[in-house]
């Protein structure tokens, strides 16, 4: 397993790139942070959800400064309509501009898989898991949004056996990568909740449990046969670093919302 993700800064805006990724020369990519848009109030001041308590002006442009700094065509992103449920679906070129130029018929959907050039997709996140996925050989890409549902729900597993079934691709070739989201030190939990993860990947202190999401994310991954220096772990808690990220729990539930972005090129 490789450790750390690369952060970036282009005059305000701060965001965060994966080095296994980059390598490769095959995406674009980034997770943004809170900081370098233009939203006000609990959602200062890049966030990315149109259905927090921000202006759609606000949000679109939101988006803008972050596709100019990576590359992208903010009109072309595919945004993912999430619901804590393990759903994947593969979008194409067709697809381009769902949930931010025109309606979308992505619904109930928590991980997107796309393997085609030049279309751009979303993922959100404020404490939750995002996974990046990169077959280099079949040129392939997903990310996926694993919460504490979705990841009891193998989200991350759903995603790889969509990569195997429809394009073929090998278990061993794939690149993984696990975001900033809520660390073990945060993710404090009810006995109810921790008792669907893998006891080793639950600690009890006094009347509540904390929970390694990473951990579990890391084995899903590894029983599906990625390798595990094909693995990388950003190692960032958004809850501890408030300042940086939106954190649902810091926050308290008064936050706008970051993204995972990602584009085969």
């Amino acid at each position: 397993m490789q450790l750390g993700f690369e952060r970036h800064t282009k005059g305000e805006l701060a965001y965060y790139t994966v080095p296994a990724l980059e390598r490769t020369g095959l995406v674009r990519h980034c997770f943004t942070t809170r900081r370098g848009g233009v939203s006000t109030g609990e959602t200062a001041t890049l966030n990315l959800g149109f259905r927090r308590k921000d202006t759609y002006e606000n949000v679109r442009r939101n988006y803008e400064i972050v596709c100019s700094a990576i590359g992208m065509k903010a009109e072309n992103l595919v945004l993912s309509n999430q619901v804590h449920d393990n759903r994947v679906r593969v979008i194409t070129r067709t697809d381009c501009g769902k949930g931010i130029t025109r309606e979308s018929d992505i619904v109930g959907i928590d991980a997107l898989v796309c393997a085609e050039i030049g279309v751009p997709f979303v993922v959100f996140c404020a404490d939750c898991v995002p996974v990046f996925f990169l077959d280099p050989v079949r040129r392939v890409a997903a990310l996926a949004h694993s919460g504490w549902r979705s990841t009891v729900k193998n989200i991350s597993g759903e995603v790889l056996a969509v990569m195997r079934r429809e394009f073929g691709c090998g278990m061993g070739d794939v690149l993984c990568a696990v975001g900033p989201s809520i660390g073990p030190c945060c993710f404090e939990v009810d006995g109810d909740v921790a008792e669907q993860f893998p006891a080793r990947f639950t600690e009890q202190r006094g009347a509540k449990y904390h929970v390694d999401l990473w951990g579990v994310i890391h084995a899903q991954l590894r029983d599906a046969g990625v390798r595990e220096d094909n693995i990388t772990l950003a190692g960032i808690c958004t809850c501890c670093n408030g300042d940086e990220f939106f954190s649902n729990r810091a926050h308290k539930g008064k936050i706008g919302l970051m993204g995972a972005f990602l584009e085969l090129k």
